[in-house]
């Protein structure tokens, strides 16, 4: 079954759609606020939709859309009009629908008449709810028949579903209606020029009680105003000369925190989802990498995303979800196809890079000031997930960590190009599994150095020494196996024969950044990213344009994905490519401003001299969680940011392009305190040092390094 499975695409969604999301609830619309049966539309709750139509209409006709605009991540306002009857276009019947999300969905509608003449009006709310799971919906495979039965009490009206002794339900109430076991509805007369409105909510019922969802009064803040409010006051004010980008960077920020989702078990415990539509749940690699990129901005997201992880790492072998010992998930579902086809479990496991990554970030945590026994407590977890890497990722033997599924219903794919023709060979054939991924490989490897420092920080020089060299012999071995001399860059992997696959791909970028590559080989991979064949003038192609494969409206095999190119654009800083790194990230920004500050998922990687806006990729996701975090990370790498404060040391080496303007941060957390920085060009200032530590103005020391050095006796500043 395809739950989890990126090889079944969504379906689209419709022209002008609106997507809400607070939290792990969400709402899809049309551009009139309407959700239709016919599209991928609803209000969905813990992965299911509990209202499946929501059709407004006034004297019978539909509305007609004028505006739709995103309030917030959890809020917009459409503006509509009500098409008149006699075929005359302007009508003086105006409607505006007030929507937000939360646990269901409530809506303020407010019928305004523009004319001298008093307005009958016949309003009717028709709703439905089908109670399907997210991936129905999202694949439109409904085949599951809930037996629904309707109640009706004063003016609110129960949806409720029973399927195999499975029971849920819904509660609508509007203020004043008439309810019908179909449809809620007003009759009022909105005199001339003036207005009539009221609210109605929809909210699932929980252990038998409706789940309220009333109206703030008395100018009360909701409690997604609340929530935003507190996220505000916590992470970094910025201020930045140039105005697109400040408005990327706050959207950035507004989605991020809409992003965040609650640990169910510990509720204190903050982690962030993958994205919105379809993902708004903990993802191993995808909350890794965002909460990862996200650090400067809020490293408690990372904390609790490794903790969450940590709790339901793999402790045995299952095929069905393809948990392992050690192994870290790759998504959690609460949804009942999912359920049934992981008999009963709701986290599958089918992930090879989410076990690495978690070591990566936790080495990326220890920097950032958490008091010490807040790491020694998830020790234990990475070693457990170095273990995996020895004991099952590498399944083989041969250094290199492969994945192949072990049934017929989990992923294909198991990188981060997971799409079912994701990984292909130059002429287009498809790699067989077992597939060493290049980019796992570098992950692995900095696995290895993340755990190597934090053994040295520990005083155990044992295992730092063991780890050390294991990420030696696995770079040597990388270079040996995956460089392609004849064709001077990287195989994206190697196939089930060990055969490198030898196609063009971004993959090798992330190679990067964690320093896996030999340095001779760096000029030619680097000229190769940045060639026309890969670079579109918005980004690095997941593919470059003269492979079989390439398509630049495909998911994996030709587009561009923000997230790829902001790793790409830290490697090429590492190894000293500035003019490069600051053309991508530019490029990105620069892209941003053609979707309302807001990055998606991924775009088409048609060349930028053929269209002159990125072009959207169908089905992307908006917001998506590394995407969201890739406008800070683009800013936050250009000024060469970082703080290590077991060393002691704030790192800070700008290179922002002129057009960036003067940058002005504060509140930025370092440790305990909080700090403001200045920065332009090549200048930087920071205030409000914590005592013990000192600004550096250079690069701070990659992890490799400080274990060469740690273990040489060299001294770290």
């Amino acid at each position: 079954m395809a739950g989890w499975n990126a090889d079944t695409a969504a379906g689209p969604l419709g022209s002008g759609t609106v997507t809400l999301v607070e939290g792990s609830s969400f709402c899809i619309s049309a551009s009139n606020g309407d959700i239709r049966p016919e599209l991928p539309h609803g209000v969905f709750h813990l992965d299911t939709r509990i209202l499946s139509r929501w059709e407004l209409t006034i004297n019978d006709q539909p509305l007609e859309s004028l505006a739709a605009e995103t309030k917030e991540p959890y809020r917009a306002l459409f503006a509509c009009r009500v098409p008149r009857a006699d075929g005359y276009a302007d009508s003086p019947l105006l409607v505006e629908r007030l929507r937000e999300v939360g646990a269901g969905i409530l809506e303020e509608i407010t019928v305004r008449n523009y004319s001298r003449q008093p307005a009958e009006c016949r309003i009717t709310l028709v709703v439905e709810a089908d109670f399907a799971d997210l991936f129905e919906v999202k694949e439109a495979r409904i085949t599951r028949d809930w037996h629904e039965t309707r109640r009706i009490e004063n003016d609110s009206l129960e949806i409720r579903g029973v399927w195999e002794g499975i029971r849920k339900s819904v509660v609508i109430r509007a203020e004043g209606a008439g309810v019908g076991a179909k449809a809620l509805g007003f009759r009022v007369t909105v005199p001339p020029f003036g207005k009539w409105s009221t609210h109605v909510s929809v909210a699932p019922t929980l252990d038998g009680s409706s789940v309220p969802f009333t109206h703030p009064a008395g100018g009360e803040m909701s409690p997604s105003d609340r929530r935003r409010q507190e996220w505000v006051a916590k992470i970094p004010a910025l201020q930045i000369g140039n105005r697109s980008i400040e408005r990327t960077l706050r959207r950035s920020y507004e989605d991020l925190g809409a992003l965040r989702i609650q640990d169910p078990d510990h509720p204190d415990r903050v982690v962030v989802a993958a994205g919105a539509p379809w993902f708004m749940t903990l993802f191993g690699r995808d909350s890794l990498w965002a909460s990862e990129m996200a650090l400067p901005v809020d490293p408690s997201l990372a904390l609790g995303t490794l903790r969450t992880l940590a709790d339901r790492q793999g402790t045995e072998v299952n095929p069905d979800t393809e948990e392992e010992p050690g192994k870290i998930l790759h998504e959690v579902r609460l949804d009942v196809s999912t359920g049934q086809a992981l008999r009963g479990n709701s986290a599958y496991y089918g992930s090879v890079d989410a076990t690495p990554l978690f070591v990566v970030v936790l080495g990326s945590v220890s920097r950032w000031g958490f008091a010490k026994d807040t790491i020694t407590a998830l020790l234990p977890n990475a070693d457990r997930a170095l273990d995996w890497i020895r004991n099952y990722g590498d399944r083989d033997g041969d250094g290199f960590v492969e994945y192949g599924r072990p049934n017929e219903h989990g992923l294909i794919n198991q990188g981060w190009k997971d799409s079912w023709d994701g990984i292909n060979f130059a002429d287009g054939t498809l790699a067989q599994a077992p597939i060493a991924l290049a980019e796992v490989q570098a992950y692995v490897h900095g696995a290895y150095v993340a755990r190597a420092w934090m053994a040295y920080d520990d005083g155990d020089l044992a295992l730092a020494n063991e780890l050390r060299e294991r990420a030696d012999r696995l770079k040597q071995r990388f270079n040996e196996e995956f460089w392609l001399p004849d064709k001077g860059y990287y195989a994206v992997a190697l196939d089930r024969d060990k055969r490198p696959v030898d196609a063009c791909a971004s993959n090798m970028g992330h190679c990067l950044w964690f320093g896996l590559m030999d340095e001779d080989k760096v000029p030619s991979v680097v000229e190769h990213l940045m060639s026309p064949r890969m670079f579109s003038g918005w980004g690095v192609r997941t593919l470059a344009t003269d492979m079989a494969a390439y398509n630049p409206a495909s998911y994996h095999n030709g587009s561009v994905w923000p997230h790829d190119n902001a790793l790409i654009m830290s490697g090429l800083l590492r190894y000293g490519y500035v003019e490069e790194a600051q053309r991508i990230g530019t490029a990105l920004l620069e892209a941003a401003e053609y979707s309302g500050g807001r990055l998606p998922e991924l775009f088409c990687g048609f060349d930028r001299g053929q269209f002159t806006e990125p072009v959207p990729y169908p089905t992307a996701c908006s917001p998506q969680a590394w995407a969201a975090t890739t406008p800070i990370h683009v800013v936050t790498s250009l000024m060469r940011y970082d703080t290590h404060i077991s060393l002691g040391g704030i790192w800070l080496d700008p290179v922002l392009p002129r057009e960036f303007g003067d940058l002005h941060i504060s509140n930025a957390p370092m440790g305990d305190a909080r700090i403001t920085i200045d920065a332009s060009g090549n200048r930087a200032t920071v205030h409000g040092i914590p005592d013990g530590l000192t600004v550096h103005h250079g690069q701070r020391p990659w992890m490799s390094e400080l274990v060469e050095w740690a273990h040489q006796g060299k001294p770290q500043d």
